[in-house]
């Protein structure tokens, strides 16, 4: 039996080093190349993969249990990082970790690892995994089907009388969301080593001033150590990551495609804008006399839009996604205008030119409107990933053992995915 969620439409993100072994049937191959599986009767998959069977009942089950864990009513989920309620369900995942017969550990800023030992521990695992931290008002399914379905897919193989030759770990990452200290990703940044972040980390707050640190503790983490490189893996820990995800677009669904394989996952780069103008009445200013930073703020807005139709790419997006004027009043013209901008692309050097015709007309936004550009800040610039073309084959595979449609296709959506591919 086939996973299917009411109208959940899987993605799936593969990102390989594992190198190929000899043998003559392709399928099996692949199988091997993806996992390490034996071919030998270890395997029950080598005779009859689609033979192993989901229990649906108690996943969807397990989904629906997890939404309970909200700061926001049903249907809706808000779980916000070191929260009430994003600890409890912490303590709920590591149970049903518990219950699999997984090893649990903890690193320093929470990201959960349940390991499956296998019989060569001294090969690379392979992993899979997501998040559970939920932006105010999101849906139950993101992120958590790459946790929960994870688990499913290892209690599957146990229940089978597998034992695996490559370690299994599944990974419950930190603030896959940006919605606390506004850095997303953070679990996984930090485990593919990114010593900036980990400086950052001593020194960020949150909305209410509170810092990283001491949120963390108040979760039962971080403990006494501000050194956040304990955080970080080794390159070659892992020959294979793996993650599982809704698909948050309208592709597969108006194609009444199954499966989405993922060949590579766009990157973004975010941008934060800052210009400062002259305030005054709105009617006691006139217009030849003004300095209206929320115009210019518009007009860059405006010209976002602009540069990004013009690389010529449908792979090639701008979103103004914050607004904010001061000080915020109908009568009051505005004096400063705050703008966050997300453009992504899967061709870096094309995103990257992109954010320079951005910058290029707020400098003449401001010449031209008598404001000034106090910030342009470029808050991250992330290179795109793409996926190792042994795991995508072994996808094609699955889905074709299993009758399953599906559809190679990039993710414009922003994963841990991408930064484990680092590793």
């Amino acid at each position: 039996m086939t996973l299917k969620i009411s109208s959940l439409l899987p993605l799936l993100f593969f990102f390989s080093s594992i190198s190929a072994h000899t043998n003559e049937d392709p399928t099996t191959k692949t199988m091997e190349e993806f996992s390490g599986y034996p071919t030998e009767s270890r395997s029950c998959l080598s005779n009859n993969p689609s033979s192993i069977s989901v229990d649906t009942e108690t996943l969807q089950k397990q989904i629906d249990e997890l939404s309970t864990f909200s700061d926001t009513p049903a249907p809706s989920v808000t779980r916000i990082l070191y929260s009430e309620n994003d600890v409890l369900a912490r303590r709920y995942i590591k149970n049903l970790m518990g219950l699999s017969g997984l090893s649990i550990r903890e690193d320093a800023v929470g990201n959960i690892f349940g390991r499956w030992e296998g019989y060569e521990p001294e090969l690379g695992a392979v992993a899979t995994g997501s998040h559970i931290d939920a932006i105010p008002y999101s849906g139950k399914y993101d992120g958590v089907v790459g946790v929960l379905g994870a688990l499913e897919a290892i209690n599957v193989l146990k229940r089978s009388g597998f034992q695996p030759k490559r370690s299994l770990e599944l990974i419950l990452f930190t603030s896959e969301e940006p919605t606390r200290f506004g850095i997303s990703c953070l679990g996984s940044r930090l485990l593919a080593g990114s010593e900036q972040l980990s400086k950052d980390l001593k020194e960020i707050v949150d909305g209410h001033n509170i810092s990283f640190s001491n949120a963390a503790r108040s979760a039962g983490y971080a403990k006494d150590q501000e050194d956040f490189t304990s955080v970080f893996i080794n390159k070659g820990k892992y020959s294979a990551f793996l993650e599982l995800h809704i698909e948050q677009g309208p592709i597969l669904e108006e194609e009444g495609i199954s499966i989405g394989i993922v060949t590579a996952i766009a990157a973004p780069a975010s941008i934060k804008v800052d210009f400062e103008g002259n305030g005054g009445h709105a009617g006691a200013v006139l217009m030849s006399s003004r300095n209206d930073a929320g115009l210019a703020a518009a007009e860059l807005a405006l010209a976002v839009e602009k540069h990004v139709l013009e690389s010529g790419s449908v792979d090639t997006v701008g979103t103004v996604g914050i607004i904010e004027l001061h000080p915020g009043a109908i009568n009051s013209i505005p004096s400063k205008a705050h703008l966050e901008i997300d453009t992504r692309d899967i061709d870096e050097k094309r995103r990257n030119i992109v954010i320079e015709k951005i910058h290029q007309s707020a400098i003449a936004i401001a010449k031209i409107r008598g404001v000034k550009l106090s910030e342009f800040k470029i808050v991250n610039q992330d290179p795109p990933a793409l996926s190792e073309n042994s795991v995508i084959r072994a996808m094609e595979v699955a889905s074709q053992e299993l009758n399953l449609s599906y559809k190679l296709m990039i993710s414009r959506a922003y994963h841990d995915s991408l930064f484990m591919a680092r590793l």
